[in-house]
Order: C-alpha cells, then structure tokens, then sequence
C-alpha cells in the first residue's frame, strides 16, 4: 500500500505508472461483524456505542465486476448512515447485502460475514473493469453513493426511482472507510481541484442530499426569496441545506441547538436564528402526546423573525420529534421534504393543517445521478463550500462515529484513510487562493 501512497502523494505518476502499479491482495478497511448484530439488543439508542462495533480489519480484495472502478481511497468522511450501521438501526445492515446478493451473480461478492462500510471517498482510480471508458488509472476522483442497475426503464427518467437503487457502503459492501473501495464507475466525478482530500471527500452525500431535498425539481424546487427553515442547521446535512438557501437568494430560519451552533449560521451569513435549547421548546407532552400549544409558540417567534410570514419550505431530517412542528409552521400551500428521521422515522402530525392547508409532505432520499453531478459541480466552482470540522485517522472511526451520534460534532467529520495527513491533495494553489477565506470559514464549523 505504501507503493501506491507515494504514487498519489508524488503528483507527477503517470496514468500509465498508475495503471501499472501492483495491487495488494489485502487492505485494511472498518467493518461490522455479521456474529456481533444483536451486541445492542435491548438498549437505547442513545446508549448504542459505535466504538464497540466498529473494527479496523484486513480484508482481502475481490475482483472487479464489469462497469467497476478500484479506487485508492484518500480520505472519507462519517454520514449518519455510518452510525446507523454501527448500531444496527433501524435493521442490520447484513440483511441489505443478503438481498443484494440474490439480485444477480456479481452481487454475491457483498455477501460476506462483515460489511466495509463508508459512503464518502477522494482519491485516486487504480484500475477498471470492463466496459469503463471515461474513467482511468490515476484520475483523482471524488464518489457519490447512489448504486443503480438500471436494466429496467422505471429508473431512466429519474435513477433514485430505480428498483434496484441502493446507497453504496451502506445497502452495498466495499464502502469509502479503507484504503480501497469498489464502486460503480458512473459514481465516479472529478475531485475539485482546490480543495485537499479531506474536504473533497467530506462533502458528497450530504451535499448532493441537500441539493436535491431543497433545490431540485424532485425536492423542494427552492426559489428566490422563499423562506426555509433549516432544522439542525450548522449541521452535517443542514449546513449544506443553509448554503444552499442563502446561495439561491432565499430567506433562511435556522434551528440549532446551542449559542455555538448560532454563531457558526450566522458567520455563514445567516440572519434569522433560533436556538430551540434556549427557547426550550417541548414538542411531546410525553411519548406518546404532542403539545400542539408548543407548535403555535414556535410558529410565533418564526414570524417574529420573518416580520410576519410563514414558512414556503422545511427542510426536515430530525423526524418523530419535530414532524409535528414542522406541518404546523409551514404556510397554507407550503411543502415539507423529509429524509433521514434521526430522532425516529415513525412521524405523527395533526393532518388538518396538511390537508385544510393544501400542505405538501416530499419525500426524499440522496440524489440521482445529474443532482449529484450538479452539487459537486458547485463545489468545484466555489459557490458552495465542504463543512468539514475534524478529521480522525482510519483507526479512530470509531470515535468519530460516536461524536456523530451523540451530536458533539459540527458541520462534517472526516475520516484520513491513505492520506498520511491533513493538508494534501490540492492541485491548484491559484484557485484555491481565491476561495480561502470562506473555505477557511467553512471548515471552522
């Protein structure tokens, strides 16, 4: 593996040297065991610790299918997905890796008694199987997580509407948190050449995430002047969706958890703030009673700061304990897009103000194709910019997973895997020297 890190680190290796150069049968990635599902069964979530199940392994290296890349993985990065799979929630992932392995021949290779998981990675392509003709060795890469098939036509329009669509390193095996990982060759893009490894792998799911949920067509179709509110706004995902608002001339109402968290929005330019700690919202009476008392005190201090108006857009992630809410403060005609339910995906609302109100709820999940495309493009142009915070060797991904799930993290955690340290991979100084005050700013989320 070291052949392969000077190779990267270097700068001058040619496609052909890449393409060339000798493979390990073996790479050290971080796993889940098949043997350890049920280590959590009967705990709280909040008391599943990803620092038991996560291990850093070696594990050999299987072939490559047709329409595959090898990618030398650079530096990667921890998704909620990741703390999903560490403590086995909402289902193990091993269940998805049984089903994909019955779909077709060259699936059976992710069957296996431990899951690779990661679905971030920058670095560098090593080889490609057959049929891949855009990408080759040596190309510096950045990869989004969408894995399709699309042998059938009801993914062609929109290839999230694919029956075999799958999120890679999290519903497939051979994810970005290791040294080497397999993808689908048309996940592959080009890594922005400003930005060093950690950064232009830190970005991808969750921009691409946040692209479509508020911006696309497929999601909130945000326009100028619509005012969005962005729950757990400085956050992996909401730091993004806050980019997006005030990139696209909207008017963003930003909902965090702390004065810190406040401060981070508001030096990304965002003016309209609430820090629900402070307010001390209390949505649930009790587990099973919503306040909706509660829903009307939040609508008030959202028109407080609005200077009267509603909400056109929630941008909705947390789920169970703020669904309610969210249906609530939107305006008469307003749209609701959820993902993820990080707090619980078994949402409750009072569906008069839905249905009287003409409300819309969006479902929806990472990007297809052309949203991902479009996301990282604005990254390598600039206009958008990575959230990374803190970066963790591959050997403490454990560690960095559990900040993300108990919320001591801010913006992105990413993961150094071949990168010996932070700071490296940027080809082009010139560019990066016009954007570094607000890649500076961004980072000191």
């Amino acid at each position: 593996m070291q052949d392969i890190r000077d190779a990267i680190l270097d700068g001058g290796t040619s496609a052909e040297e890449f393409a060339n150069i000798a493979i390990p049968d073996t790479y050290r990635a971080v796993t889940i065991h098949k043997d350890e599902q049920e280590m959590f069964a009967g705990m709280e979530s909040r008391d599943k610790d990803p620092r038991r199940s996560l291990h850093l392994d070696e594990v050999p290296l299987v072939e490559l299918a047709p329409g595959e890349a090898l990618v030398a993985v650079m530096a990667s990065a921890i998704n909620y997905n990741t703390v999903w799979s560490s403590i086995f929630e909402p289902v193990s992932t091993f269940g998805f890796l049984e089903r994909y392995a019955r779909s077709h021949d060259a699936a059976k290779r992710h069957d296996l008694p431990y899951h690779i998981i990661g679905s971030d990675l920058s670095g560098v392509v090593l080889r490609t199987g057959a049929g891949v003709n855009v990408w080759h060795p040596g190309d510096e890469v950045v990869a989004h997580c969408l894995s399709v098939e699309l042998e059938t036509p009801a993914g062609h329009n929109d290839t999230m509407m694919d029956p075999e669509q799958r999120i890679w390193g999290f519903e497939t095996n051979f994810g970005g948190l290791a040294e080497l990982a397999i993808v689908k060759s048309n996940q592959l893009m080009p890594k922005p050449k400003h930005l060093t490894w950690e950064e232009a792998a830190s970005p991808g799911l969750v921009n691409s995430t946040a692209y479509r949920q508020l911006v696309s067509v497929n999601g909130g179709a945000m326009k100028q002047g619509d005012t969005v509110l962005i729950w757990g706004a400085s956050g992996g995902l909401g730091a993004f969706a806050t980019q997006y608002a005030l990139n696209g001339g909207a008017i963003p109402v930003c909902v965090v958890s702390s004065e810190d968290k406040a401060e981070i929005v508001r030096s990304m330019g965002a003016e309209h703030i609430i820090n629900r700690k402070e307010a001390g919202y209390k949505f649930w009476k009790d587990p099973q009673t919503q306040d909706p008392r509660e829903w009307r005190r939040f609508g008030k201090d959202i028109r407080d700061l609005t200077g009267g108006e509603d909400i056109d857009i929630v941008f909705e992630h947390p789920g169970r304990e703020t669904f309610g809410a969210s249906v609530f403060v939107a305006r008469k005609g307003g749209k609701i897009v959820t993902c993820a339910s990080t707090s619980g995906y078994m949402h409750e609302y009072d569906n008069r103000y839905l249905w009287m109100n003409l409300k819309r709820i969006i479902g929806s999940h990472f990007a297809n194709y052309r949203e991902a495309f479009e996301a990282n493009r604005l990254i390598d142009k600039g206009m958008i910019h990575p959230t990374l915070s803190k970066t963790f060797a591959l050997e403490d991904a454990g560690q960095a997973a559990y900040e993300v799930h108990t919320n001591a993290h801010q913006g992105k955690v990413g993961v150094l895997a071949l990168a010996p340290t932070e700071g490296l991979g940027v080809r082009d100084p010139e560019k990066r020297a016009k954007h570094i005050n607000e890649i500076n700013r961004f980072r000191n989320t």
